[in-house]
């Protein structure tokens, strides 16, 4: 059931990321040509960051698809990684519209260009619907799935980014001044640099296996040794998860010498490390005297 309901919640994330895709994808074309004919960079900028956007949408939208993909020889634990392959990727590119913009504002800064305000306005206005729409789509979503929250990060970059084009189109027709277009520019890059960072480093955690930053793997151990009587120690702990929300792992539980039914024993681990720690998938060896594993060298850490 637990298995239905996500590929349920990974359903309704699919079609809100292929709405916001189709919102995304044909306003990028009006953004290009205004940039262009309006000689904005503030505009450019963020057709660029829309043109990223649009392929960012659509490697979402084909994780989606591929995740819900079954286990097989090859891959045992199936494709949901790869939503995190995707989040991975876009917050790189992020990264990479976050140096482009600066390189080109710095250009601007030397070399100023005329800029057409009344056109740069009414496409900066035009985007800003468009992007409030794609937000507050994607936006439903679920949060805590690193797809989409790369995808929401993508598009709140746009939003910014048509905000920043409106403010800097209104400066330039009202006083003329130009170097406001490149320099809300790049406040608006350092926006995106923040979260685009945080992206990154997020999905780069679970691509490396790393445990979930919430989880004090000590208190975990020291909790399941004073809930279960015959536990009488636990070592050899791996936590990690397909994605933050996909946790697995394995460890080694040695029992008390009198532990009468061992199965029962390692099935109350089970249930525990599921309701209290949302681990649902762990594999757990068990032992009574020495660890097969290195055993002169390993010590147990009881509650």
């Amino acid at each position: 059931m637990a298995h239905d309901h996500e590929h349920g919640h990974d359903d309704r994330n699919l079609h809100r990321v292929v709405a916001a895709l189709c919102l995304t994808g044909a306003f990028m074309v009006v953004e290009v040509v205004g940039g262009l004919l309006s000689g904005s960079l503030a505009l450019l900028a963020d057709a660029g960051h829309m043109l990223t956007d649009t392929m960012a949408l659509a490697l979402a939208a084909a994780a989606f698809r591929v995740s819900k993909r079954p286990p097989n020889a090859r891959l045992s634990f199936g494709y949901q990684r790869f939503q995190i392959l995707a989040a991975f990727v876009n917050g790189l590119s992020l990264l990479l519209i976050v140096g482009w913009i600066l390189f080109e504002a710095v250009m601007r800064f030397i070399e100023p260009k005329p800029v057409a305000g009344p056109l740069m306005l009414a496409v900066a206005a035009a985007g800003l619907l468009v992007n409030v729409a794609a937000f507050v789509i994607l936006h439903g979503g679920d949060r805590e799935n690193l797809n989409i929250r790369g995808a929401v990060l993508h598009v709140a970059g746009d939003l910014l980014g048509s905000v920043a084009a409106i403010v800097a189109a209104l400066i330039i027709i009202s006083t003329g001044w130009l170097p406001i277009d490149p320099l809300l520019s790049v406040a608006v890059a350092l926006l995106i640099l923040r979260s685009a960072w945080v992206l990154v480093r997020r999905s780069a955690h679970v691509l490396l296996e790393g445990s979930p930053e919430w989880l004090n793997v000590d208190d975990m151990q020291s909790q399941l040794v004073a809930a279960v009587p015959d536990v009488d120690g636990i070592h050899h702990v791996h936590v990690w998860g397909l994605t933050p929300q996909d946790l697995m792992l394995t460890m080694h539980v040695r029992l008390r010498r009198d532990t009468r039914n061992p199965t029962a024993v390692i099935r109350q681990v089970k249930a525990l490390l599921e309701r209290d720690f949302g681990i649902g998938h762990s594999t757990i060896e068990t032992e009574v005297d020495e660890c097969a594993d290195h055993a002169s060298a390993v010590s147990d850490r009881p509650a």
